[in-house]
């Protein structure tokens, strides 16, 4: 629960929608490393290429990182 005293209890419409654009854009970048790392860990595998030719194993493997990615990253920011 959100008390007035909280520090991150946003007190207008404004800072609450400069807190949800900032940290929306932190969760982006976050989401973009994850990406970035997975791409580092698996170098045998282009997954740009493979999702061009439409590789549904591919798009599968991607969208379960990218998920999974997602939900830890909520959990950071979120707290």
């Amino acid at each position: 629960m959100l008390f007035a005293d909280d520090p991150w209890f946003a007190k207008t419409f404004e800072s609450s929608l400069l807190a949800a654009a900032a940290f929306g854009l932190l969760g982006i970048v976050m989401l973009a490393i994850g990406f970035k790392v997975f791409e580092l860990i698996t170098p045998r595998v282009d997954l740009e290429k493979e999702l061009a030719e439409k590789n549904v194993a591919v798009g599968i493997v991607v969208g379960a990182l990218l998920l999974g990615i997602a939900m830890i990253v909520t959990r950071a920011i979120g707290g």
